[in-house]
Order: structure tokens, then sequence, then C-alpha cells
């Protein structure tokens, strides 16, 4: 796959027709032939899953497995991981519990390394001005843990000051740095509510690498998950988009600027397949990525108004082999049991056997959601 270009002097550089380059992508994201069979084993190499709560086809999480695994994939595995804390939740994202080591080195020195920014010294004296209500609510969460934040004691001497909604949600706020500090740890659900506890009864014991190894070890595994990525790239929301020297440096035909990518997928043979993707998938997130690889037009729009929106409030990307080519817009209506396909946007006009791929996993999504499938669209 691809070629080299290099010399004596300068580091080999793999050349990648997009084609070969889009194929990396989707074989890194499992989206590929044959299918995966294990839910631990998808998330351990995707290396997390985002817990989004909007649920207008099913809530993300699942749906990025059920692309992958089928319609035999239970949401309850991912549950049933979640609240053995094999899978831990951390910044709403679902992390294989092992995988919080690479994080924990950064933790132990928070507020970060110096020079500070300025909101870094207000977070570090805000924190220290109410160390008490801190100590309290560690020694609650000992005795009596896991809580719900309701539950903790609000014995700030200082309150939070923002021109936001956390005015004044002192433990609210004091919590969400005490995770950023290694403290405490999200340890499931209470119904809808999040349970804390002390992060060393949720954290599993495990050797914590020095920070700057952690960061290149994260690198490599979200390289792997990724298959090809940019060295640098904008801050993302989630999880950063960038991997660092981890890799091999390539070029892309067609695409300005270096990538890197991840050497065992380079001579991997290529099933593909077809699959509906969330909206929130890794394989379509980075935006600019998406463009430059797959020449796809996306947007989430469930912030749109109605009538500004082209594709749907949570049109779903449709893949087939390495090529992303259009977009269905469905909604699941539990009350009426049923799984409604308003529309299925074809990029291009589908030729007749990919129309019958996108056909039966709109299927598939209706017998995996256990709804009647209601077509609109015809």
């Amino acid at each position: 796959m691809g070629s080299r270009r290099g010399s004596p002097t300068e580091p080999t550089v793999l050349r990648l027709a997009r084609e070969d380059a889009r194929r990396i992508a989707v074989q890194a994201q499992l989206l590929d032939l044959p299918r995966p069979d294990h839910v631990l084993d998808v998330v351990r190499h995707l290396t997390f899953l985002q817990l989004e709560p909007t649920s207008a086809v099913a809530p993300s999480a699942d749906v990025v497995l059920w692309s992958r695994l089928g319609s035999a994939y239970d949401p309850a595995e991912l549950q049933d991981l979640l609240d053995r804390q094999v899978v831990v939740e951390h910044h709403q994202l679902a992390r294989p519990a092992e995988d919080l080591a690479l994080f924990r080195a950064e933790m132990a020195a928070w507020p970060g390394p110096p020079p500070l920014k300025e909101w870094q010294e207000r977070q570090a004296d805000w924190v220290a001005a109410n160390d008490g209500c801190r100590r309290d609510i560690l020694e609650l969460l000992r005795q009596d843990g896991p809580l719900p934040l309701r539950e903790l004691p609000d014995t700030c001497v200082v309150p939070w000051r923002s021109s936001g909604w956390n005015n004044a949600k002192n433990v609210k706020m004091l919590v969400g740095l005490m995770v950023e500090r290694g403290e405490v740890a999200r340890a499931g659900r209470e119904g809808r509510e999040v349970l804390w506890d002390l992060a060393s009864r949720v954290y599993p014991d495990v050797p914590v690498p020095d920070a700057d190894t952690a960061r290149r070890t994260r690198g490599v595994r979200r390289l792997a998950a990724l298959g090809i990525a940019r060295a640098t790239a904008p801050a993302s929301p989630t999880e950063p988009d960038d991997v660092g020297q981890a890799g091999e440096p390539a070029v892309v035909e067609g695409v300005k600027g270096e990538w890197r990518v991840d050497p065992p997928l380079l001579d991997r043979p290529f099933t593909g397949r077809t699959a509906l993707l969330s909206p929130l998938d890794r394989l379509v997130f980075d935006r600019r990525r998406m463009t430059e690889l797959f020449a796809f037009d996306y947007q989430l729009e469930m912030y749109k108004p109605a009538e500004k929106r082209r594709w749907g409030y949570w049109a779903m990307p449709v893949l087939h082999g390495d090529r992303l080519v259009g977009k269905v817009d469905a909604t699941a209506d539990r009350r009426a049991g049923a799984l409604y396909v308003d529309a299925v946007h074809e990029d291009e006009p589908l030729a007749p056997a990919v129309r019958d791929a996108v056909d039966a996993e709109i299927e598939d999504l209706a017998r995996w959601l256990r709804l009647e499938l209601v077509r609109n669209d015809r």
C-alpha cells in the first residue's frame, strides 16, 4: 500500500493515495470485515466511547458499538462493564479502567507545569481557599461513598464566581477540580444521578508512567484507533485529534501537509462493508480530517432550527467500503414502537447494490432497537 520517498539525509515518508488513507482509517475504526466479537475488545481498541445522552435513535456509544458488532450487541453489556468499573466514565468518556493510569501523572501534577495560565492560577487559589471543604468531601466519601453530588457537603468559605450557570455551584465545581487532581472519580450512576467515590477505589492499582511516557503512549494508542492522523491538530472538546510522533510519516495525494500512519495497517487487505454511523463516530468526528480524506459534506444539525436543516436532526452518516456516501435521517419513537426513516440523502446516486446494502443496515438498526421500521422516504 503506497510508496516511499526519502534520502540518506531525510526520513522516509510514505506516499498514500486518498483511497489507501481512507481504507486505513476505516480499518482502524473496526468498520471493515470481519466484525469484532466482544464489546470490551472494541472499547479497548477505540480507547473510549463518548457518553453523549442524546437519544434520537439510541445513545451515541451504543450506536458506535452496534455499527461495529451488529444487532447481536446488547446495550446491557456496556452498562455491565460500567457497573463493574471494568470501563470507567471520565469526562463523559467511557474508557478502559486500566487506561486511567495514562492520565494520573498529569492529575498528580495539577494544575500543571509552570508557568501557569491565569485561569489555572485562579482555580488553584480557589481550591486552596476551600481546602476544608475538599477534605470534608474526601472524608465523607471515605466513610460512605459512593454518593451523589447532592449528598456532599458545601462548606466552602469562598464561593465559585462565574458569569455563567455555574455561579455559586460550589460542590459541583470543586468535585470537578478534584477529578482533575485525581482525588475523586465517577463510580457509576443511580438512576440519572452520577455517583462519586475516592479515585483510589475506582481506578485500578496499576503502575503509573511519568507524564511524558503517558503522553507518548496515548499518542500511539490514539493512532492505532484512528489509523491516520495529524501530528498536531486544533484542540478538540473531547479527545485530542493529534498523535505527536507516533507511527510513520506520510503524505496523502491531493492533501496538504504531513500525516502519521499506524504501520501495522499498511499491508492489511481491505474488505469493506456498509455501516450507519453515529454523528459522533470517531471516523467523522474530526470534521477537517473527514473532509480532507473522504470529501464528505456533513454537520450535526441538532442545534439548528428545523427549517435550516439539510439532512435531519441526528442524520447518520453512511459508510460504504471506504467512502462516505450519504446520510440517513432516522428517529426512534419508543412510545409508538417505531423507527421512522424520513430520508436517505445520497451524496451521489447510489448503485442498486449499494442502496440494497444501505436498506439492509436500516433494517438491522430497527431489528436491534426492536422497533417496527416505518419508511417515510418512499
